[in-house]
């Protein structure tokens, strides 16, 4: 039986991440992957990524978050896995706040 039970990805990833297409290739692969959320840069020059979607699929997307596309270069990702809340109806790029 699939896992059904949705989960919330936070994770902050530093490194050369912006300028590098980072954005566009984790928007690329969460919505292959199916997962909502969304991805920012963040005035500290790292990426903040927010992804729901089961555990085994978001596991899969944190592996993929430490590759990063051909640009980048990750030095450093923190993570964690909270409850899902089901806010989120897409996956997209979201500006800073």
């Amino acid at each position: 039986m699939a896992e059904t039970t949705q989960e919330r990805l936070i994770a902050k990833i530093a490194g050369r991440v912006q300028g590098v297409g980072y954005r566009y290739f984790a928007e690329d692969e969460a919505n292959r992957l199916g997962l909502t959320g969304y991805v920012r840069n963040m005035p500290d020059g790292s990426v903040e990524v927010v992804a729901e979607g089961p555990r085994n699929v978001l596991e899969g997307f944190l592996a993929i978050l430490r590759r990063g596309p051909s640009g980048a270069n990750v030095t450093n990702v923190r993570h964690s896995f909270v409850p899902a809340t089901g806010e989120f109806r897409d996956f997209h790029i979201r500006p800073w706040t």
